[in-house]
Protein backbone atom coordinates (compact mmCIF):
# COMPACT_ATOMS: atom_id res chain seq x y z
CA UNK A 1 0.00 0.00 0.00
CA UNK A 2 2.28 2.89 -1.06
CA UNK A 3 0.08 5.40 0.02
CA UNK A 4 -4.00 6.51 0.19
CA UNK A 5 -3.16 10.39 0.27
CA UNK A 6 -2.05 12.42 -2.69
CA UNK A 7 1.48 12.10 -4.03
CA UNK A 8 1.91 16.05 -2.58
CA UNK A 9 1.16 15.03 0.62
CA UNK A 10 4.06 14.62 3.17
CA UNK A 11 2.88 10.87 4.36
CA UNK A 12 2.46 9.81 0.93
CA UNK A 13 6.32 11.34 -0.17
CA UNK A 14 7.41 9.56 2.96
CA UNK A 15 5.85 5.91 2.14
CA UNK A 16 6.66 6.71 -1.87
CA UNK A 17 9.88 7.11 -1.01
CA UNK A 18 11.23 3.50 0.18
CA UNK A 19 14.10 1.92 -2.19
CA UNK A 20 12.42 -0.84 -4.81
CA UNK A 21 13.72 -3.68 -2.72
CA UNK A 22 11.64 -2.74 0.21
CA UNK A 23 8.37 -1.81 -1.84
CA UNK A 24 8.39 -5.26 -3.91
CA UNK A 25 8.70 -6.96 -0.17
CA UNK A 26 6.20 -4.77 1.05
CA UNK A 27 3.73 -5.74 -2.55
CA UNK A 28 4.53 -9.75 -1.06
CA UNK A 29 3.34 -8.85 2.15
CA UNK A 30 -0.07 -7.75 0.71
CA UNK A 31 -0.23 -10.61 -1.58
CA UNK A 32 -0.15 -12.99 1.50
CA UNK A 33 -2.00 -11.29 3.65
CA UNK A 34 -4.68 -11.17 1.20
CA UNK A 35 -4.39 -15.08 0.46
CA UNK A 36 -4.71 -15.30 4.50
CA UNK A 37 -7.64 -13.19 3.93
CA UNK A 38 -9.15 -15.39 1.89
CA UNK A 39 -8.31 -18.09 3.91
CA UNK A 40 -9.86 -16.56 6.94
CA UNK A 41 -12.98 -15.48 5.28
CA UNK A 42 -14.26 -19.08 3.95
CA UNK A 43 -13.21 -20.87 7.31
CA UNK A 44 -15.50 -17.92 9.31
CA UNK A 45 -18.00 -18.33 6.87
CA UNK A 46 -17.94 -22.68 6.94
CA UNK A 47 -17.64 -22.31 11.15
CA UNK A 48 -21.15 -19.95 10.58
CA UNK A 49 -22.59 -22.07 8.96
CA UNK A 50 -21.75 -25.65 11.16
CA UNK A 51 -22.82 -23.54 14.05
CA UNK A 52 -26.46 -23.05 12.45
CA UNK A 53 -26.66 -26.44 11.30
CA UNK A 54 -26.00 -27.56 14.96
CA UNK A 55 -28.21 -25.07 16.44
CA UNK A 56 -31.27 -26.30 13.90
CA UNK A 57 -30.38 -30.14 14.48
CA UNK A 58 -29.35 -30.91 17.96
CA UNK A 59 -30.24 -27.63 19.28
CA UNK A 60 -32.54 -27.27 22.61
CA UNK A 61 -35.75 -27.21 20.32
CA UNK A 62 -34.25 -29.56 18.09
CA UNK A 63 -35.83 -32.68 18.88
CA UNK A 64 -39.45 -31.46 17.46
CA UNK A 65 -37.55 -29.85 14.25
CA UNK A 66 -36.89 -34.36 13.67
CA UNK A 67 -40.43 -35.36 13.70
CA UNK A 68 -41.89 -32.11 11.93
CA UNK A 69 -39.30 -33.15 9.02
CA UNK A 70 -40.01 -36.87 9.65
CA UNK A 71 -43.80 -36.53 9.10
CA UNK A 72 -42.82 -34.09 5.60
CA UNK A 73 -41.02 -36.91 4.63
CA UNK A 74 -44.14 -39.37 4.56
CA UNK A 75 -45.93 -36.65 3.14
CA UNK A 76 -43.06 -35.95 0.37
CA UNK A 77 -43.12 -39.85 -0.23
CA UNK A 78 -46.45 -40.35 -0.58
CA UNK A 79 -47.37 -37.70 -3.24
CA UNK A 80 -43.87 -39.57 -5.25
CA UNK A 81 -46.09 -42.75 -4.70
CA UNK A 82 -48.97 -41.73 -6.00
CA UNK A 83 -47.50 -39.57 -8.63
CA UNK A 84 -45.72 -42.43 -10.12
CA UNK A 85 -48.43 -44.66 -10.01
CA UNK A 86 -50.23 -42.41 -12.25
CA UNK A 87 -46.89 -41.89 -14.48
CA UNK A 88 -46.83 -45.66 -14.86
CA UNK A 89 -50.60 -46.44 -14.21
CA UNK A 90 -49.93 -49.29 -11.68
CA UNK A 91 -51.02 -49.61 -8.54
CA UNK A 92 -49.03 -51.33 -5.36
CA UNK A 93 -50.68 -53.46 -2.72
CA UNK A 94 -51.55 -51.90 0.38
CA UNK A 95 -49.08 -54.10 1.68
CA UNK A 96 -45.93 -52.51 -0.13
CA UNK A 97 -47.00 -48.89 1.06
CA UNK A 98 -47.20 -50.13 4.27
CA UNK A 99 -43.57 -51.65 4.55
CA UNK A 100 -42.12 -48.73 2.53
CA UNK A 101 -43.31 -46.37 5.54
CA UNK A 102 -41.84 -48.89 8.26
CA UNK A 103 -38.60 -48.61 6.60
CA UNK A 104 -38.88 -45.41 6.60
CA UNK A 105 -40.04 -45.37 10.13
CA UNK A 106 -37.36 -47.68 11.05
CA UNK A 107 -34.20 -45.20 9.50
CA UNK A 108 -35.70 -42.08 11.18
CA UNK A 109 -35.36 -43.88 14.63
CA UNK A 110 -32.09 -45.22 13.66
CA UNK A 111 -30.66 -41.64 13.09
CA UNK A 112 -32.86 -40.50 16.02
CA UNK A 113 -31.06 -43.09 18.22
CA UNK A 114 -27.66 -41.60 16.54
CA UNK A 115 -28.42 -37.83 16.92
CA UNK A 116 -26.21 -37.56 20.04
CA UNK A 117 -23.40 -39.06 17.84
CA UNK A 118 -23.37 -37.09 15.08
CA UNK A 119 -23.61 -33.60 17.16
CA UNK A 120 -20.45 -34.96 18.45
CA UNK A 121 -18.88 -35.28 15.00
CA UNK A 122 -20.39 -31.81 14.03
CA UNK A 123 -18.89 -30.00 16.84
CA UNK A 124 -15.52 -31.36 16.18
CA UNK A 125 -15.77 -29.69 12.99
CA UNK A 126 -16.88 -26.79 14.67
CA UNK A 127 -13.50 -27.02 16.81
CA UNK A 128 -11.27 -27.40 13.44
CA UNK A 129 -13.15 -24.87 11.76
CA UNK A 130 -12.25 -22.50 14.98
CA UNK A 131 -8.64 -23.71 15.04
CA UNK A 132 -8.31 -22.86 11.22
CA UNK A 133 -9.89 -19.39 11.62
CA UNK A 134 -7.63 -18.60 14.65
CA UNK A 135 -4.70 -19.41 12.93
CA UNK A 136 -5.75 -17.43 9.65
CA UNK A 137 -6.57 -14.38 11.69
CA UNK A 138 -3.01 -14.64 13.71
CA UNK A 139 -1.20 -15.24 10.45
CA UNK A 140 -3.22 -12.22 8.82
CA UNK A 141 -2.12 -10.01 12.08
CA UNK A 142 1.44 -11.22 11.51
CA UNK A 143 2.10 -10.12 7.93
CA UNK A 144 -0.38 -7.09 8.70
CA UNK A 145 2.25 -5.72 11.39
CA UNK A 146 4.61 -5.05 8.34
CA UNK A 147 2.48 -3.95 5.74
CA UNK A 148 -1.13 -2.69 6.71
CA UNK A 149 -0.70 -1.15 10.19
CA UNK A 150 2.37 1.21 9.62
CA UNK A 151 0.94 2.55 6.06
CA UNK A 152 -2.57 3.05 8.32
CA UNK A 153 -0.55 5.06 10.81
CA UNK A 154 1.24 6.73 8.45
CA UNK A 155 -1.49 8.07 6.28
CA UNK A 156 -3.93 8.40 9.29
CA UNK A 157 -6.84 9.55 9.50
CA UNK A 158 -7.97 7.15 7.26
CA UNK A 159 -11.92 5.98 7.05
CA UNK A 160 -12.68 1.98 5.75
CA UNK A 161 -13.86 3.16 2.54
CA UNK A 162 -10.89 4.68 1.45
CA UNK A 163 -8.65 1.65 2.60
CA UNK A 164 -11.56 -0.64 0.41
CA UNK A 165 -11.32 1.21 -2.60
CA UNK A 166 -7.56 1.94 -2.91
CA UNK A 167 -7.47 -2.13 -2.85
CA UNK A 168 -9.89 -2.64 -5.37
CA UNK A 169 -11.90 -4.02 -3.32
CA UNK A 170 -9.75 -7.36 -3.14
CA UNK A 171 -10.40 -7.10 0.82
CA UNK A 172 -13.53 -7.86 2.36
CA UNK A 173 -14.93 -4.60 4.48
CA UNK A 174 -15.13 -7.11 7.53
CA UNK A 175 -11.60 -8.19 7.12
CA UNK A 176 -10.07 -4.74 6.89
CA UNK A 177 -12.09 -3.82 9.73
CA UNK A 178 -11.61 -6.59 11.79
CA UNK A 179 -7.63 -6.36 11.39
CA UNK A 180 -7.68 -2.73 12.33
CA UNK A 181 -9.68 -3.61 15.25
CA UNK A 182 -6.99 -5.19 16.95
CA UNK A 183 -5.00 -1.73 16.43
CA UNK A 184 -7.83 -0.05 18.23
CA UNK A 185 -7.70 -2.68 20.96
CA UNK A 186 -4.09 -2.01 22.03
CA UNK A 187 -4.99 2.03 21.84
CA UNK A 188 -2.85 2.75 18.68
CA UNK A 189 -5.84 3.68 17.16
CA UNK A 190 -8.65 5.65 17.70
CA UNK A 191 -11.65 4.54 16.03
CA UNK A 192 -13.92 7.89 15.55
CA UNK A 193 -17.44 6.07 15.04
CA UNK A 194 -19.40 3.89 17.64
CA UNK A 195 -18.83 0.25 17.11
CA UNK A 196 -20.91 -2.19 14.86
CA UNK A 197 -21.85 -4.97 15.47
CA UNK A 198 -19.92 -6.34 12.16
CA UNK A 199 -17.80 -9.04 14.25
CA UNK A 200 -20.74 -11.37 15.62
CA UNK A 201 -22.91 -10.94 12.06
CA UNK A 202 -22.16 -13.50 9.69
CA UNK A 203 -19.73 -12.59 6.86
CA UNK A 204 -22.07 -11.36 4.21
CA UNK A 205 -24.03 -9.57 6.46
CA UNK A 206 -21.36 -7.46 8.22
CA UNK A 207 -20.01 -6.48 4.98
CA UNK A 208 -23.53 -4.72 4.18
CA UNK A 209 -23.48 -3.40 7.44
CA UNK A 210 -20.21 -1.92 7.20
CA UNK A 211 -20.80 -0.75 3.66
CA UNK A 212 -23.42 1.75 4.88
CA UNK A 213 -21.01 2.86 7.34
CA UNK A 214 -17.91 2.81 5.99
CA UNK A 215 -17.14 6.32 5.18
CA UNK A 216 -18.19 7.52 8.73
CA UNK A 217 -15.26 4.66 10.29
CA UNK A 218 -12.55 6.54 10.43
CA UNK A 219 -9.11 4.98 11.94
CA UNK A 220 -7.18 7.96 13.61
CA UNK A 221 -3.34 6.97 14.75
CA UNK A 222 -2.40 7.94 18.26
CA UNK A 223 1.60 7.20 17.47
Amino acid sequence: MPSVTQPDSPNAKDINDKNSDDNLSRDKLYELLKQREQCWWQARQQLISRKERKLFWYGENSLMMWFLWQLVSYVIVAMLLMLLSKLLGMMLPVWQYIALFAVQTVIFIVMLSLKGRMANILQRKIDKDELQREEALNEMIILAEDSLYPDVHANSPISLRQLYEYFDQSFHLASLHCLLQREVDTGRIILTQKQTEAEVLPPDLADDELNEHASEIIYKSTL
